[in-house]
């Protein structure tokens, strides 16, 4: 049976951006499990020891019910290059085994990480987080994400960030381009889109 991963970020004892963590988990089972029970993830994480100091990566491991829940300390990966690899790749869904993204990932020769493309010269994600580029007046995240993300979502409900069609030669269009995730906030990582390879 395959299993799916929920990733909430833990800093100094407060849990990130848990309303809509919940909204994704509750959906995505009663999308794959067809199960209309709401569980409200904080009743599962209070009955946990966790640190109250430090960030920390929270993963809750899961199918039709929770199976773990781990507390992992957590520090930024630098990223300032980036190479484009193509690929026929479905991650709709956070699941657990990241084979094929993992197999990609060692497609980035000196770079240090990778931004798949889907066939149709689509944008996407980079191996592990969203992405949006600058134009010198908005930031646009591409319409069909791999995955769409929890900081994604918040980004898009604040108007931080628009959606947008993008295909690799709409790159040309901006200067820079900006990496988040659930562990990485907005504006933390931010590459000159110069360092785009292809």
């Amino acid at each position: 049976m395959f299993r799916l991963v929920e990733t909430i970020k833990l800093k100094d004892g407060k849990f990130y951006n848990l309303d809509l963590h919940n909204k994704r988990f509750n959906n995505t089972r009663e999308a794959l499990f067809k199960i209309k029970e709401h569980i409200d993830l904080m009743d599962y994480l209070k009955i946990h020891r966790f640190d109250k100091s430090g960030l920390f990566k929270c993963r809750i491991v899961y199918s039709q019910d929770i199976h773990n829940i781990e507390f992992v300390p957590y520090a930024i990966r630098p990223v300032k290059f980036l190479k484009l690899v193509y690929a026929s790749i479905d991650y709709s869904y956070k699941y657990e085994n990241r084979k094929d993204i993992n197999s990609l990932f060692t497609l980035r020769e000196n770079c240090d990480d990778i931004l798949i493309v889907k066939d149709d010269d689509r944008l996407t994600d980079t191996s592990a987080a969203n992405i949006a580029f600058f134009d010198n007046d908005r930031w646009y995240t591409p319409s069909y994400p791999l995955l769409k993300g929890v900081k994604r979502e918040m980004l898009l409900q604040s108007k931080t960030i628009f959606e947008e069609d993008l295909k690799v030669w709409d790159l040309k269009k901006f200067n820079k381009a900006a990496i988040f995730s659930t562990m990485v906030d907005f504006g933390e990582i931010i590459i000159s889109v110069s360092n785009i390879y292809y």
